[in-house]
């Protein structure tokens, strides 16, 4: 297939990237992407969220392709508002995990996204959910372990999260992939898990190689996602390790940066 645009797929991230800080997607952004799409790419979403709190901003863009969630873990159908993969975590290697980062580090508040198109997000005691997204709370840890769950979320008391991150890959990284995703959102995954696979998985779905794509992120669970695609593009507010690895580094979240990349990039 013969394409005006030199990529034949876009990968973008949503929080910090394709997302304003008030979760909205600019009217310049969008029609950026159109102009893509119109010049023969295919426009994916790579999120570290879970369908449902991915499906809002889906529906908000009028998006009706495969989207990749929960870190890799899910391939959504957006159109047909259908799961096609869906990976879970081993809910007794994430015990032992957790049991030895706590043993490191101290206590540590938690959190849980359940598998399914529905699936809630638990919130426990003095967990901090970034943002204004719904989540259902618990207050016995037992709760956590009732359900498949995609992905375990923790926070530390005093810990920053690249500090949590590391000493949770130190001990625990056998058991399960550690990620950060943000401030405050540091997650375990199941053990190989990474946006990375999510991602070849859907444009295997699409007929598109990791040489015919571009991807735009902004923080460390992007840097399987850049090593992956043909070419990487972190946001100028992206984290120092994401932008270590780019390719390119474009303007913020807040000014336009995809489209501004993209635009250059158009005939």
């Amino acid at each position: 297939m013969s394409t005006v645009f030199p990529y034949r797929l876009i990968a973008t991230d949503l929080d910090g990237t394709l997302l304003r800080e008030d979760q909205s997607v600019s009217r310049r952004t969008r029609d950026a992407l159109a102009a893509a799409t119109s010049a023969g790419a295919a426009h994916i979403v790579v999120t570290g969220r879970a369908v449902p709190w991915t499906r809002p901003i889906l529906e908000d863009l009028g998006y009706e392709g495969l989207a990749v969630c929960g870190q890799g873990a899910q391939v959504y159908d957006a159109g047909a508002d259908r799961l096609l993969t869906s990976v879970t975590l081993d809910r007794q290697l994430a015990g032992v995990a957790l049991a030895k980062i706590e043993a490191e580090v101290g206590p540590l508040y938690l959190a849980a996204s359940r598998d399914g198109l529905d699936g809630d997000v638990l919130v426990g005691p003095g967990y901090e959910v970034k943002g204004a997204l719904p989540a259902t709370p618990f207050t016995e840890a037992s709760d956590l372990w009732t359900a498949p769950l995609n992905k375990l979320y923790i926070q530390h008391p005093r810990l920053t999260s690249d500090e949590l991150a590391e000493a949770a890959t130190r001990v625990a990284g056998g058991f399960v992939t550690v990620t950060m995703a943000g401030e405050g959102i540091v997650e375990l995954l199941p053990l190989g898990l990474s946006k990375a696979t999510g991602l070849s998985l859907a444009a295997r779905r699409l007929g598109v190689k990791a040489a015919e794509t571009i991807a735009f992120g902004d923080m460390p669970n992007d840097i399987p996602m850049f090593a992956w695609s043909a070419h990487g593009v972190a946001m100028a507010n992206a984290h120092e390790d994401l932008k270590s690895v780019a390719d390119e580094v474009t303007t913020s979240n807040e000014q336009d940066g995809i489209a501004q990349t993209l635009e250059h990039l158009l005939p």
